[in-house]
């Protein structure tokens, strides 16, 4: 083991022991953890990593690009002396790069000076800007009853086979294209710059969100950060830190809007899981690192919006959850750490509905701050929480009928019945293509509310209902 000084930092020849994508150097002296390393193997072929940690005189390297070819003694270690840093620019939006930020669409380097480290910069909490700006995303499921705000992290949960994809697209395709205002009242429709980063998806996947972004013409407005399935799992690490590098640009010194989607971040925990069963680290939860909440919040928590900038960062992670287990480490730690949840129901996807969102177990911890007078509609927080009831009820009532059979429910049960599969089929589904506004997805609300004997509607004022309710009582 020999170890050598060269311009730019220090270079060690021979490694102790290789382990998967993992290199244990020894020889290494004055190394910092996350310090960026080229590693050549003996034929001359480049290569990046990164440190994982550091003791006396030895250093764990993580190989972005795997160890396959590396060998013990003719593997070459140089380190840097700083960490990784991705250059950002402007025009990287309408760009297509891979999991490490290097362009993959045939084009050249981005032309710029700037470089940011992958890790970003902490924000000062007192900086923050509390979220009020809502954001129609053109689904009624979401705008309505789980209202997304400008600077939220609000989490998609599906499962395998599920349409979260279409539903990312859609959502990426009607914020770039639809208004995006802060209130209602805005005469100016703000739209959304989107970085989206895919994790350990298939061609075909990756495929689907350039076509869909393509058509739409969104694409001119997209920067996409693309890990394959079939790309080194040690990249997926650095994928959603090079995304949200590019977010933070763009946002905070660009004064733009930025919409990010993670998906998926259930390839990025599996990554992460791997990574720590190589070094040896002690288990925690169904074989993940103890640390997996703090690693997750350091990704979720770079989204907000700060008081020197105008811009902002909304960040909308999906993960898909094994044997669509809600409690499992992925989903149950991310909704500690976001603002809610979107939870995609299988029963509603075999029924054809689309986009199959859950309502009873989706929800948006931010949403009472975004809606009402002045920003969607006065009667929006009230409307909300009376047709949240009123499908809670039909629950209710279902579960009732598999036991005593629909013929023996009450008059009023039988319109609760009436009403919960209108509701999933009128207001949740809406297709792949209608982007409707939040006038639309209240009227639509309050028809499927018109529904119901007008005494159950006890969440509503009287002034709303004389307004709204087209009932069979509506006169009464």
């Amino acid at each position: 083991m020999n170890e050598v000084t060269v311009l730019g930092g220090q270079e060690v020849v021979g490694v102790g022991r290789i382990e998967g994508p993992i290199l244990i150097v020894e020889g290494a002296t004055n190394v910092s953890y996350d310090e960026v390393v080229e590693i050549r193997d003996s034929k001359g072929h480049l290569r990046r990593g990164r440190v994982l940690e550091v003791g006396e005189g030895m250093a764990v390297v993580q190989v972005f690009a795997g160890s396959t070819g590396l060998s013990i003694d003719g593997t070459r270690i140089r380190f840097l002396g700083d960490t990784l840093h991705l250059p950002v620019a402007e025009e990287m939006l309408g760009r297509i790069f891979d999991g490490l930020g290097n362009p993959i669409d045939g084009g050249p380097e981005p032309l710029t000076e700037r470089f940011a480290d992958v890790n970003g910069r902490p924000i000062n909490p007192t900086a923050r800007v509390y979220p009020r700006d809502y954001i129609q995303t053109g689904i009624s499921s979401i705008d309505g009853l789980n209202t997304l705000l400008r600077g939220q992290k609000l989490p998609i949960f599906s499962g395998a086979g599920m349409p979260h994809d279409q539903l990312a697209a859609q959502i990426v395709r009607q914020a770039t294209l639809g208004k995006v205002a802060g209130t209602a009242a805005d005469a100016e429709a703000e739209q959304f710059s989107i970085v989206f980063a895919a994790m350990g998806v298939k061609n075909d996947v990756a495929d689907y969100f350039r076509r869909s972004f393509t058509a739409s013409g969104a694409l001119t407005r997209v920067a996409m950060f693309l890990n394959l399935a079939d790309d080194p799992p040690v990249e997926r690490i650095v994928t959603p830190r090079a995304a949200l590098t590019l977010a933070e640009y763009l946002a905070y010194e660009r004064d733009m809007h930025v919409l990010v989607v993670l998906t998926d971040m259930t390839n990025y925990g599996e990554a992460l899981r791997q990574i720590s069963n190589i070094r040896g680290e002690v288990p925690s939860r169904k074989g993940y690192p103890g640390y997996l909440y703090s690693d997750l919040a350091s990704l979720y928590e770079r989204t907000g919006r700060v008081r020197t900038s105008k811009g902002s960062i909304t960040q909308i992670p999906i993960l898909t959850m094994p044997n669509d287990d809600i409690t499992h480490p992925m989903p149950d730690l991310t909704g500690y750490i976001t603002e809610g949840q979107i939870v995609l129901g299988r029963e509603l996807s075999f029924a054809g509905v689309y986009p199959p969102v859950t309502v009873l177990p989706s929800l948006s911890r931010l949403m009472k701050d975004g809606i009402g007078k002045g920003r969607t509609r006065d009667d929006h927080p009230r409307w909300g929480a009376q047709l949240y009831a009123a499908y809670a009820r039909t629950q209710d009532v279902r579960a009732l009928a598999s036991v005593i059979g629909e013929e023996e429910l009450t008059d009023t049960d039988q319109k609760y019945l009436k009403f919960g599969r209108a509701f999933e089929h009128e207001f949740v589904n809406q297709g792949f293509t209608e982007n409707r506004t939040i006038e639309r997805t209240l009227e639509i609300g309050w028809k499927l509310l018109s529904m119901l004997p007008k005494n159950e509607l006890t969440r509503v004022t009287l002034d709303e209902i004389a307004q709204y309710y087209r009932g069979e009582d509506a006169t009464n």
